[in-house]
């Protein structure tokens, strides 16, 4: 299914996105993207996005890929994504536009489909997700472990 509107519509109010001026590209299938430009009043001191951001574009394409995982979009209604832990890899200075990647493991897809179905209140899934320049060039990758809840 196509959830790239949902998740706009669920990932637009969050603060960070707000501030990092985040947007959705597509959540479709278990898999998105997002993306942002560099907004000089988030850079670090060599004048590269700073950590802050990066986790920013992490979680959301990792949330956003979850969102993807819906086989209906009312089956998100309810869910509670809370992050649990963070893994990050800073790799090259990050700079301009940066796209953010996430493509959702089988049986991570599955647990998240299982809450989302109502089959189980709740499951514990990892996203691992990369970050790239305009050049293509992998600036970050890092994995965030989410608690998905039903309330």
């Amino acid at each position: 299914m196509d959830a790239t509107e949902l998740a706009r519509r669920l990932l637009a109010p969050i603060p960070a996105h707000l501030t990092l001026g985040l947007e959705v590209l597509r959540a479709a299938d278990g898999s998105a993207e997002v993306a942002a430009e560099v907004p000089e009043a988030l850079t670090n001191v060599i004048g590269s996005l700073h950590s802050s951001g990066l986790i920013t574009l992490i979680d959301a394409a990792g949330l956003a890929a979850l969102i993807a995982a819906v086989s209906d979009p009312a089956g998100f209604e309810g869910v509670v994504p809370l992050g649990a832990a963070a893994d990050l890899r800073f790799l090259a200075p990050a700079r301009g536009r940066l796209t953010a990647s996430c493509h959702l493991a089988e049986a991570e897809r599955a647990s998240a489909a299982a809450v989302f179905n109502g089959t189980a209140k709740s499951a514990r899934v990892t996203t691992a997700a990369e970050v790239r320049d305009e050049s293509g060039r992998l600036v970050c990758e890092g994995s965030f472990h989410w608690s998905l809840r039903r309330r």
